[in-house]
């Protein structure tokens, strides 16, 4: 007779709590995707009234003209009086956010990824209207931003909202969330594999079939919406085809791309410093996108094409037609215009401007590399997409996402080695020169840590036959209740949580509670089998330890027996087998001892079928 010696670790969760369907089950899927295919379609709807919201706010403020059309702030006649525009845009947005919800101000990815982070995926249900709105008037008013922010955060309000609803998981509800935001994005974009990958690193922190199919399905369903409710083509057309770059193109194309990376960095980093300056005016904050419009409108007022969202900016840029001095102006002015708006709190998003301001980066940088190297094969058209993709890839850190979304945008394939090249290297640098990225940054200053790797669960890669503890001590269902306390005070004079019980041919009986084996209500003759309350529960060799835990986690019991094929204890698993799968994980990446050893040995040769010769 003897017992299990383990380290018992008290259970927080009670066995009545837990979820006994398993977690990928295939209902689930089918009904989660069922839910993000709904809210795909109403979010398609919704993003083509936030177009046209847009569209009306801009003919009220600039043209004087109640129109769902669309309209650009540039072409206004309102002379210096168009200073005055963003600042009330400002005004009627910070009293939204005072009265209505704070968490409509920014532009969107960063609030999500926090709900998603701290609070089991749960967004405000008014943020679903209030968002939208807030930000018709501000970009409507000619707030430098674009309509993919606002989309974003109001799908992920609308998935969540629907998420808590329901009677579903906190992870099923981050999915719904995720589901809801990137089918904005693909429905205005039409970039539904760009969508995907951008809930998979920005918002989803992990990769499976419960998550990947809701999402994937929902942003196939909000491209459909956009090829029902918007302009058929792509949203960044470029006339002609692309030509495949040669070797000394992509050598330049990857150097524009680390030079980017470094400029994302310094972008980012500015934003935060001024937004940092607007924490410290003695004004309440509720103002602050007043004075945010006030510099949109000013710097308006002198270049009126960084008013707005600005997508025909990208397109003209990316045409490689208009003058370097116009470009120039667009890149500089744009990206104070979006700062300081941004940092004042003002909602919007911030795709669009970072697309603007990188495409822009990417055709001066192409003018000067032709300039110094004209037969490098440098075309000023791939240039600016280059840089539009590599700005977006540094600033913040969706590497796949970047490339994709201008592949999807513009339908120029032989652009993707000049992409990789360029996205490829502002990711390293940014890396390694940013802790945070522009859409981590504002939740890192809280204290939330957001997750940085996507890595397999160890749990699942490991099975138990490679942690499993020696059998140890049990307990034989034959013994009296007496004789097994009196043997256990004197062999191994400690109490332990769980005892496991086994027959004559050493078969599991089952599992009993100290509780239960030490409780005055037993009659000590009484044999132990008796007292066995609980189911067998048990794992095998060849089970991962995922398996094992859930399992534990289920009956709360934090030791488990393994069994043979024939039900034969081979063994225990208890918490400190479990942690030990965490060392080994930890050595994969920290020992790294050489496997092929270069020192000199004994080696024995033949040569030309002779006899063997030793070298040393």
């Amino acid at each position: 007779m003897s017992i299990p010696i383990s380290v018992s670790l008290q259970p927080t969760l009670e066995a009545e709590n837990i979820d006994p369907k398993p977690i990928n089950n295939k209902n689930r899927i089918i009904t989660i995707s069922a839910l993000a295919v709904g809210i795909a379609v109403c979010i398609s709807f919704i993003a083509k009234l936030l177009v046209y919201l847009i569209n009306l706010v801009t003919n009220l403020a600039f043209h004087s003209n109640f129109s769902v059309s669309p309209s650009s702030p540039a072409t206004h006649s309102l002379g210096i009086w168009v200073i005055i525009v963003p600042v009330i845009g400002g005004l009627i947005v910070g009293l939204m956010a005072l009265y209505g919800s704070k968490a409509i101000r920014g532009h969107g990815i960063p609030e999500a990824m926090e709900q998603i982070l701290t609070n089991d995926s749960k967004i405000k249900p008014a943020i679903t209207y209030l968002k939208p709105i807030s930000s018709a008037i501000a970009i409507g008013t000619g707030g430098p931003f674009g309509a993919e922010g606002p989309i974003i955060a109001t799908g992920g309000a609308l998935g969540s909202t629907i998420g808590q609803l329901l009677k579903i998981t906190h992870n099923e509800r981050k999915i719904l969330l995720a589901a809801g935001a990137t089918a904005g994005m693909s429905a205005i974009f039409g970039s539904p594999v760009a969508a995907i990958f951008l809930a998979i690193e920005l918002l989803l922190f992990e990769f499976s079939p419960r998550s990947i199919i809701p999402v994937a399905l929902a942003c196939i369903t909000g491209a459909a919406g956009h090829h029902l409710l918007f302009e058929p083509g792509y949203v960044f057309p470029i006339a002609g085809l692309i030509a495949m770059p040669g070797n000394t193109a992509l050598f330049f194309y990857s150097l524009m791309g680390l030079g980017i990376g470094v400029l994302s960095v310094g972008i980012t980093k500015l934003v935060y410093y001024v937004e940092d300056l607007f924490e410290h005016l003695p004004i309440h904050w509720a103002l602050w996108p007043a004075i945010g419009g006030l510099a949109v409108g000013i710097i308006g007022y002198f270049a009126p094409h960084t008013l707005g969202v600005g997508y025909e900016n990208i397109t003209n840029v990316l045409s490689g037609s208009l003058p370097v001095q116009l470009v120039l102006s667009l890149c500089l002015l744009k990206f104070v215009s979006w700062c300081i708006a941004l940092a004042s709190g003002t909602s919007g998003g911030t795709l669009a401007p970072l697309l603007t301001i990188g495409g822009a980066t990417g055709a001066l940088m192409g003018w000067g590399l032709l300039y110094f190297f004209p037969s490098s094969g440098i075309t000023i058209t791939l240039a600016a997409l280059v840089g539009m993709s590599a700005m977006f890839a540094g600033a913040s850190r969706a590497l796949i996402t970047s490339i994709i979304f201008a592949l999807e945008t513009t339908g120029q394939a032989n652009a993707l080695l000049a992409l990789l090249a360029a996205c490829a290297g502002s990711y390293v640098v940014s890396f390694f020169m940013m802790e945070n990225t522009i859409m981590t940054e504002k939740i890192a200053r809280r204290g939330i840590k957001t997750p940085h790797s996507f890595q397999p669960d160890i749990l699942e890669e490991v099975i138990v036959k490679d942690v499993v503890g020696e059998i140890g001590f049990v307990l034989n269902e034959e013994n009296e209740i007496g004789e097994a306390r009196q043997w256990l005070e004197q062999e191994a004079g400690l109490k332990y949580n769980y005892y496991i019980i086994v027959g004559a041919d050493n078969t599991l009986s089952g599992i009993v509670s100290s509780s239960n084996l030490y409780s005055l209500q037993h009659d000590t003759k009484q044999k132990i089998s008796t007292l066995i309350r609980r189911k067998s529960v048990s794992v095998g060799m060849t089970d991962t330890l995922k398996t094992a835990v859930e399992l534990m986690v289920k009956e709360n019991i934090d030791v488990l027996p393994v069994v043979s094929e024939d039900q034969q204890l081979t063994g225990v698993l208890d918490y400190s087998n479990i942690l030990s799968a965490y060392k080994i994980d930890m050595d994969k990446y920290r020992r790294s001892p050489p496997h092929i050893s270069m020192k000199k040995q004994s080696l024995r040769i033949l040569i030309r079928g002779q006899k063997l010769v030793n070298y040393r």
